[in-house]
């Protein structure tokens, strides 16, 4: 029958969400439930100088209104985002002195239902001393206003390859100056949490994040509990994208309120508070220099970097570390060089978003690529033919210092060209332009690689075998959308036979899983599907020398036939043991798994993106986006393609419409979605995706992650486009977003 690896398996989890519906934090409730909503502050930077709660205590219906002073000494300090951080730094739950964004929490309310908790914000007195805003990161370079005076300078962390990259032999030198904005996450679930103490003097919290364990970690540090006494649940979940791999301070504070009240507490932002004050994505300028010779080599690169780590340093702060070791792309430079450094600024904490760091380095590589090749007056794809590095099937290292497990970049190249048809593209471009059509079309390619669970860990997994013969999957993963049951349950239905409708996954509650990690950086598959396969191995062993005494024979002559789910004697399969025999036969059997790579893997793959600029009024159209992505052994396409299509999706909103914006006081002008221009299908062609599948060797499965790929070819891919459209006309380069009044003004 063969293996069903491999075969577009429709989602299991897909009835469920489309009959009954998905089981959410909003739908959990408990009796006498109370609700919070947060004072926030109105300024960018500024000292509190009184707070003022009797009006609001007032109000029936309000129970309680904390302020910093009310957590001092009886909630620990929140856990700094990385080792050596500036302990001034630090991240707090409510500002007790000083506000360092617009949004950040100042008291929080309690009342008995979320609209008197929301009337009561509005009769807190808070009184202001406005300071200097810091707004970007360059402008935090200057240390000219610091934001933790104690800390000494507004420099979080500062990474540098050993060497700068030499031009001095370049026949030609390429500079730009490149950003990649704020964007916000845009989940369409936002924040919500749900804590409660049970007569056992156990907290229970039930979050929207991207893992249950590192939130129970967090809990546990912040009150000082054991893990047996905190139960962490993350029911179904609306999106996460990175910005919720963190259980942020205003969630995380539900335990001591509810334990204050002794009564159940909830928190549900609204979509303004999402955008005022949930950790936002990318804030990285960049500075980028190439050379090589007039034939095409490119022979120097250096890129230097300003990372905005926001208000409090979090993920955002470490995220130019990452765009260092993918520094080089798919490219063979060894004169290379690199410096970057994080800042604290005035606006919102900075946290992963799809790609966190690979995607800046696909762009600021991808991106010179295309402005080298203008330079020198060659088409940008035989630039990149001459420069990629040759295939390779075993590690070997780029001039960073980045191991890269397997490759194969000029075939992704030729695949997603001819599928593109870009001679005929190229013909079409030439026409419009000898034509001088308002109307014109720029092609952009990018063959990028990136790395997936490329900051380590192990991730858990088991396989339980039922009295009735099914199988029950448990994860330390978290899924938010990506298909997770469906793939667990195809791995384990591969190895056991079992049918995957005889299969239950189980994952995100602490007192159902032992041990699991965070669901970020494309691991899932590659950590979390080999903790399963092993654990399916391992359980059927132990099946085996069950079956054994069962068939009377030796365990080495006993063999699982996978296509029926039943086990014989080898060369024998007349008589068969089947999965509900062995359960009847005795104790329960399962076998578990921990599961950690020897290194991380690199998927590759090229995109070909197709506009058209009005290069009257500056508008763009995305006509076509051809994308080649390599994720290597791919367990179930159909959801791997749906992967794929979410992430170009997210990177062709970087490159033309989404962008946080603030005033020159630090306050948000984008605030909602009428102001916030999140890409829809509207302005999204369908996708042309091209398999090629090239296995790792670091798993057995032989799978990379895919969730980020489509991010990371897509924004430079579409950057170069719109670019191409009109570098006749002498344009050169272009800030993202590229909005039409961005074009329009770089055409004139």
């Amino acid at each position: 029958m063969g293996s069903i690896l491999g075969n577009r398996v429709a989602r299991v989890e897909d009835p469920r969400f489309l009959t009954t519906g998905g089981r959410y934090v909003d739908d959990i409730h408990f009796d006498g439930e109370a609700h919070v909503a947060y004072v926030r502050s109105p300024f960018a930077h500024a000292t509190i100088e009184s707070i003022d709660l009797d009006d609001a205590l007032a109000l029936p219906g309000v129970l309680r209104i904390f302020t910093a002073a009310d957590l001092e000494g009886r909630v620990a300090p929140i856990p700094a985002a990385r080792p050596g951080m500036p302990e001034a730094m630090s991240q707090v739950i409510l500002a007790a002195d000083r506000v360092r964004f617009v949004g950040q929490a100042v008291c929080a309310v309690v009342a008995e239902t979320a609209g008197v908790a929301m009337d009561a914000v509005d009769l807190v007195l808070v009184d202001y001393e406005p300071l200097p805003v810091v707004l970007d990161p360059e402008s935090a370079a200057t240390d000219e206003t610091l934001l933790f005076p104690d800390a000494g300078s507004n420099a979080v962390m500062k990474i540098e390859s050993p060497q700068r990259a030499e031009f001095a032999n370049c026949e030609v030198v390429v500079e730009e100056r490149i950003v990649n904005q704020r964007l916000s996450g845009a989940p369409m679930e936002a924040r919500v949490g749900v804590a409660r103490w049970t007569d056992d003097g156990r907290l229970e919290h039930y979050s929207a994040c991207q893992g249950a364990h590192p939130t129970r970690a967090l809990l546990c540090a912040l009150y000082d509990l054991s893990p047996d006494q905190v139960r962490v649940v993350v029911p179904d979940m609306g999106g996460g994208f990175g910005v919720k791999s963190r259980t942020y301070p205003d969630e995380a504070a539900l335990g001591f309120y509810a334990r204050e009240l002794g009564r159940p507490v909830r928190w549900a932002e609204t979509r303004s508070e999402n955008f005022l004050s949930m950790p936002q994505g990318r804030g990285q300028v960049q500075y980028a220099r190439l050379g090589g010779t007039r034939d095409g080599r490119i022979t120097a690169y250096q890129l230097d970097v300003f990372q905005d780590a926001g208000a409090y340093p979090m993920t955002g702060s470490v995220l130019h570390g990452m765009t260092m070791r993918m520094l080089c792309g798919c490219y063979d430079i060894d004169n290379v060089g690199f410096t970057g450094t994080s800042w604290v600024t005035n606006l919102p904490s900075v946290t992963a978003y799809r790609g966190a760091g690979r995607p800046e380095a696909a762009v600021a590589i991808e991106r010179m690529v295309d402005r080298f090749a203008a330079e020198i007056g060659l088409d940008p794809v035989e630039v990149r033919r001459r420069n990629l590095l040759a295939p390779f099937d075993q590690a070997i290292t780029t001039g960073i210092g980045t191991p890269y497990d397997v490759g194969d970049y000029e075939r992704s190249l030729d695949l997603a060209l001819e599928a593109a048809g870009y001679d005929e593209l190229r013909a079409e471009q030439q026409r419009r332009r000898d034509a001088g059509d308002e109307v014109q079309i720029g092609i952009g390619v990018a063959t990028y690689v990136e790395i997936t669970s490329g900051v380590g860990g192990s991730e858990f997994g088991a396989v339980e075998l039922q009295a009735d013969g099914s199988l029950i999957v448990r994860t330390g993963a978290t899924p938010y959308g990506q298909g997770h049951v469906t793939t667990w349950a195809m791995i384990v239905a591969d190895r056991t036979g079992v049918p995957i409708e005889r299969i239950t996954v189980i994952h995100g509650d602490t007192d159902q899983v032992r041990s699991g990690g965070l669901t970020v950086g494309s691991r899932s598959v590659q950590l979390g599907g080999s903790a399963i396969a092993a654990a399916s191995t391992k359980l059927i062993d132990a099946a085996r020398d069950r079956a054994a005494g069962l068939l009377e024979a030796a365990v080495d002559d006993v063999v699982l036939d996978a296509d029926t789910g039943a086990f014989h004697v080898a060369g024998t399969p007349v008589r068969t043991v089947t999965w509900a025999d062995i359960a009847a036969d005795g104790d329960p059997l399962a076998g578990d798994h921990d599961f950690e790579a020897p290194m991380p893997t690199f998927p590759f793959g090229t995109h070909v993106a197709v506009v058209e600029v009005d290069t009257g009024t500056g508008h763009s159209r995305l006509r076509r986006l051809i994308a080649c992505d390599d994720a290597g052994t791919l367990v179930n396409p159909l959801i791997a393609e749906g992967q794929v299509h979410g992430g170009i999706a997210q990177g062709v909103a970087q490159a033309m419409l989404e962008e946080i914006i603030v005033d020159e006081d630090g306050n948000p002008k984008t605030t909602n979605f009428a102001e916030y221009a999140v890409i829809s299908a509207a302005e999204l062609p369908s996708f042309e995706l091209v398999p090629m599948e090239t296995p790792t060797w670091v798993n057995e499965l032989g799978a990379k992650g895919v969730g980020e790929s489509g991010t990371i070819g897509a924004i430079p891919s579409v950057y170069n486009a719109l670019v191409d459209a009109v570098s006749h006309l002498g344009v050169r380069h272009l800030t993202m977003p590229v909005t039409p009044e961005r074009m329009w003004a770089a055409i004139r």
